[in-house]
């Protein structure tokens, strides 16, 4: 029943806004097109049609000017893929007598460049200290074995529980790499 109600309605909207003798001001705004013409002369003047055809649109690449630096730091990647940290340093000047400073003479008088850094890692002064805890390990448990006094055993096994928790400290990669030296030449 709504349906048949809605289709009645709407159908009444229809047919009154078609029918001019309903609605006046529809029929004064209302006007027919006698003549139509084609699209692509449909909005260009009479004389531009024939002496003047459309250029194709093309993009035009304008540089901008070099901006002030502002000391402002970025991130970037290099060639290899690494990060890599840039300074926009707002006085260049200062930048270049850092650099100058810091050459020495003999290369300031010669023109030649630096030489590549190099870092060596050493881990000797850690695997010494953990040999050593190794040792002393053997000995607590030579001298635990071997004893019979009670007293004696007791303070053997408080002494080996502190160098084993010493050694299960030190004793792995992390502490190894914490305690490295490094050497750059």
């Amino acid at each position: 029943m709504s349906i048949m109600i809605s289709n009645t309605i709407s159908n009444t909207i229809r047919n009154s806004a078609l029918d001019p003798a309903q609605t006046p001001a529809v029929a004064e705004d209302t006007k027919k097109v006698t003549g139509t013409q084609a699209p692509d002369e449909a909005g260009r003047p009479e004389d531009l049609k024939e002496s003047h055809p459309l250029a194709p649109v093309t993009d035009e690449y304008i540089p901008e000017e070099k901006k002030e630096p502002t000391g402002r730091y970025w991130m970037e990647t290099d060639e290899n893929g690494k990060s890599k940290i840039h300074f926009d340093d707002p006085n260049p000047d200062r930048a270049q007598k850092e650099e100058k400073a810091d050459a020495p003479a003999n290369d300031r008088k010669t023109g030649s460049s630096k030489k590549p850094e190099t870092c060596t890692a050493n881990t000797d002064k850690v695997d010494r200290e953990i040999e050593r805890l190794k040792k002393k390990l053997a000995e607590l448990e030579q001298q635990l074995n071997t004893e019979t006094d009670e007293r004696k055993i007791k303070q053997l096994e408080s002494e080996l529980a502190q160098v084993q928790n010493e050694l299960r400290q030190k004793d792995n990669d992390t502490y190894r790499r914490q305690h490295t030296q490094f050497t750059y030449s």
